[in-house]
């Protein structure tokens, strides 16, 4: 349930378990052993939920993690560490969607020692409860069409025929860490979604281009990418590019808006033209609601009428239509 459910005895088992991790053996007193709920297959407040298999697949993905505070990777921040994973199915239980219960819970221990005291005893006063699980999938699937969550037109949270439209988390691709947290995304389980899967799936591996310059190229996936994504992390590279990208876009935007003033002055002069019954200030206010396409449409139609009544023609013009037998004798060179 995204939370520590109990602290449990040290078996010998446990113990051999835990000392695989260990630098020296460690004694059955010298470690505080306490059992986890890592997150379910029940919905979150994002309104996704894990399927069954990427439970069974996250078992030996997150043995051996380490846990820390808030999902902050310092070094620092690092308190415990799970020994033990497995999926578990709760026969009394069904999730909200009808379905069976299943969870992946987690056996993790703390050293005993002066610094770790008041961090056990916040757990076993059930102060320091709630858990959540940093991780990545590279799958998500709509729960109405069975389609990719990011190409299809269904809503989250949405009915549709009366059943409510979730994202399914399908195969994991990592497992991060785990995090003592205040308020966990699930209701029941929480969960940070990663970023690879979408890395992965925008990244021109042939051209090597990196996932910086896939945002930056791709606009549509990017907002998808920034509306989906709890967390993410850039390296110092990909920061210095994005800046330097999002200044070339501001510089961009800034000519782009003269270039629609200068559109929106040429409508008006011509709707004056074409239409003199409509004043200036209606003119102004209608044009401040079309995009460029459609001043580009207006303005194209426009001019076709008002060179029909305002004729602009050059001084030396012919008339092909009409036979004329004088010359431009006058302006010859």
């Amino acid at each position: 349930m995204g939370a520590i459910i109990k602290s449990a005895g040290t078996s010998d088992e446990d113990i051999k378990l835990i000392n695989k991790y260990t630098r020296r053996e460690f004694k059955a007193e010298e470690v505080y052993v306490f059992s986890v709920v890592l997150c379910d297959n029940e919905i979150d407040r994002d309104n996704e939920r894990f399927t069954v298999e990427a439970l069974f697949d996250m078992e030996k993905m997150f043995t051996g993690k380490t846990g820390i505070f808030n999902h902050e990777p310092k070094a620092q921040n690092q308190s415990a560490r799970i020994f033990q994973c497995r999926v578990e199915n709760i026969p009394s239980k069904k999730t909200s969607f009808g379905d069976d219960y299943f969870r992946l819970t987690a056996k993790a221990y703390i050293p005993v020692c002066d610094n770790t005291k008041d961090l056990i005893l916040l757990i076993d006063s059930g102060i320091l409860k709630e858990v959540s699980v940093g991780c990545s999938v590279s799958e998500k699937i709509c729960s109405v069409c069975g389609k990719d969550f990011d190409t299809c037109r269904h809503i989250k949270g949405k009915s549709y025929n009366g059943s409510t439209c979730c994202c399914l988390l399908s195969k994991p691709a990592d497992a991060y860490e785990w995090s003592f947290v205040a308020v966990p995304s699930q209701r029941d389980a929480g969960v940070i979604k990663g970023i690879k899967n979408y890395k992965e799936k925008y990244m021109d591996k042939k051209n090597g281009e990196t996932f910086v310059n896939a945002l930056c190229k791709k606009s549509v996936e990017a907002v998808a990418i920034l509306r989906e994504s709890d967390e993410i992390v850039l390296k110092e590279s990909d920061c210095r590019h994005l800046s330097q990208v999002l200044g070339e876009l501001l510089e961009d935007a800034k000519w782009g808006r003269e270039y629609k003033s200068s559109m929106r002055s040429k409508f008006v002069r011509l709707s004056a033209v074409v239409q003199p019954e409509i004043s200036a200030e209606t003119a102004e206010s209608l044009c401040e609601k079309l995009s460029i396409a459609e001043l580009k449409e207006f303005i194209g139609a426009y001019e076709k009428q008002a060179d029909k009544i305002i004729p602009c023609k050059p001084q030396l013009f012919c008339n092909k239509d009409k036979k004329q037998n004088t010359k431009n004798s006058a302006f010859e060179i």
